[in-house]
């Protein structure tokens, strides 16, 4: 059976993986007082409360972590004790698994613009 490039509403739906990365994002923004902006807050309870994303929220997350993938070079990344500010950022936005995501999201909207 042919994929069509339209998303359906489950699809827009944040998965499970991608709201515990976006909560704890914002558990260790509260413990370590850094990371993230505040578009990066709104956007992380968005994904840890599941609520779907539009078209405009796919092109801008598959934006951040364009221009973002290169924070994992940075010091501190993924430290249990001290992760930097990127990393907790990065969280905020969903993590991995919101990077995955958004991306087959990404490639959907692309195939259906033709």
């Amino acid at each position: 059976m042919a994929r069509t490039s339209e998303i359906t509403d489950r699809q827009r739906t944040p998965p499970k993986g991608v709201a515990a990365q976006a909560k704890r994002g914002l558990d260790l923004r509260a413990k370590h007082d850094r990371g993230g902006t505040e578009v990066g807050v709104r956007r992380a309870r968005q994904l840890a409360d599941q609520k779907a994303v539009s078209d405009r929220d796919i092109k801008d997350i598959y934006a951040y972590f364009a221009r973002h993938t290169v924070d994992k070079a940075g010091k501190g990344w993924a430290s249990r004790t001290e992760p930097s500010a990127g990393y907790i950022a990065w969280l905020l936005w969903g993590g991995d698994p919101a990077e995955r995501w958004i991306g087959r999201l990404h490639d959907r909207l692309e195939k259906a613009a033709g």
